[in-house]
């Protein structure tokens, strides 16, 4: 998640909101994004249902829960997903920025 808080500008002007699902309970959640100070909105999913619908997988002989990066657009369209096959497998931030970039001009084109 820090490397999200890195570039969470970026995210901001390009008008995508942050949303972190983990699978902690409410209160471990709470007290991470206090501890770390996360600009962005973090949803507890101990039950892995939120993700579940998504498609998210868990792997107990890699610690649970992989990785999953989403972009979901304005009209609520899942536009890009990435399942990680480990915990290290996360785009890079430029790679997700990219892709908004690309979504916010092909949006502009229809509509102008």
């Amino acid at each position: 998640m820090a490397q999200l808080r890195h570039d969470y500008d970026k995210f901001t002007i390009r008008q995508a909101e942050v949303i972190v699902v983990g699978p902690e309970s409410a209160d471990a959640f709470r007290n991470y994004f206090k501890s770390n100070d996360l600009p962005f909105v973090g949803i507890p999913d101990p039950g892995h249902s939120i993700l579940r619908l998504f498609g998210q997988k868990t792997n107990l002989f890699k610690l649970g829960r992989m990785p999953a990066q989403m972009i979901i657009d304005k009209n609520g369209i899942l536009k890009y997903v990435h399942y990680g096959h480990d915990m290290t497998d996360i785009p890079k931030n430029s790679e997700i920025i990219t892709l908004l970039d690309q979504m916010n001009a092909e949006q502009d084109r229809q509509i102008g």
